[in-house]
């Protein structure tokens, strides 16, 4: 094989894994990211989401950095337990270390609208 083939070759699979890992939002093949979320501003209400729908703060909806659109996670307070089912449909946030930005409505149901945060597992559930 020659210098260019080898080169072609290592060119493409270094796109392959590249792109793999670009995609892969959760770690070690598992169905679970952990970290830290927050929730959207009421100023928000009524924007164009990265997906081109309209935020509703009052909808169970959530954006995350690279899940698809449409995507459906189930999102919990290990520290509490309490969990909420949502959908993906903006990207976000973007302040590092958080993981995911819920609707007001979704982080009412967890419980943490007087924090603005909190630690939470986030569970694929498509």
């Amino acid at each position: 094989m020659g210098a260019p083939t080898r080169l072609f070759r290592t060119s493409c699979l270094a796109v392959l894994l590249i792109a793999m890992t670009a995609n892969s939002a959760f770690a070690n093949d598992t169905d679970i990211q952990e970290g830290v979320a927050s929730y959207y501003s009421d100023r928000f209400q009524g924007a164009l989401t990265a997906s081109g729908e309209a935020f509703d703060q009052q909808a169970l909806t959530a954006a995350h950095p690279s899940l698809p659109f449409g995507t459906k996670v189930l999102v919990t307070r290990p520290d509490t337990g309490q969990e909420v089912e949502v959908l993906i449909n903006d990207r976000g946030p973007f302040v590092k270390g958080r993981i995911i930005d819920l609707s007001k409505r979704a982080a009412r149901t967890l419980g943490m609208l007087n924090q603005g945060v909190a630690p939470v597992m986030v569970t694929l559930l498509d």
